[in-house]
């Protein structure tokens, strides 16, 4: 069983990373609304990344797999990945709520996209790019705080 929870983990580390990056370089500063409807089911597919992420990720750590949940609760390394993890969910729900009201209408208008949600998607890589790095130092019980 936690072999299959690792592998959920890391393959929903891989389509989360993938389906940000994937919006990161679609997004411009004007599309039209096919573009921003597609943009939405990348999304999606985004956000049911990050619930599979989340899900095993609670599974290991408070489940009896693995290292015990001690070894993560007083691990400060870990509760900045955490931090990290829900700053990225937070930084999302701008450009969600933007991708399912603007795709609506009519396919071919040209939609102007806000400097915010531009912001958003390189704060998420930017806080994604780092967690990573604190998993490895968190695994060695390296902690950085």
């Amino acid at each position: 069983m936690e072999i299959l929870l690792r592998y959920l983990h890391f393959i929903s580390v891989i389509t989360l990373s993938g389906s940000l990056i994937a919006e990161f370089f679609i997004l411009e500063k004007t599309l039209q609304r096919k573009t921003i409807k597609h943009l939405g089911q990348i999304d999606a597919i985004y956000g049911i990344s990050a619930l599979v992420l989340l899900g095993a990720g609670l599974t290991l750590w408070l489940g009896e797999f693995g290292k015990p949940a001690e070894f993560y609760n007083q691990n400060p390394t870990f509760h900045l990945k955490l931090v990290f993890f829900i700053l990225i969910g937070l930084l999302s729900i701008y450009p969600t709520i933007f991708f399912i009201k603007t795709g609506k209408g009519e396919a071919e208008d040209q939609v102007e996209i806000p400097l915010l949600i531009r912001w958003s998607l390189r704060a998420e890589l930017l806080l994604l790019v780092s967690i990573p790095l604190l998993a490895g130092l968190m695994a060695k019980g390296i902690q950085i705080i």
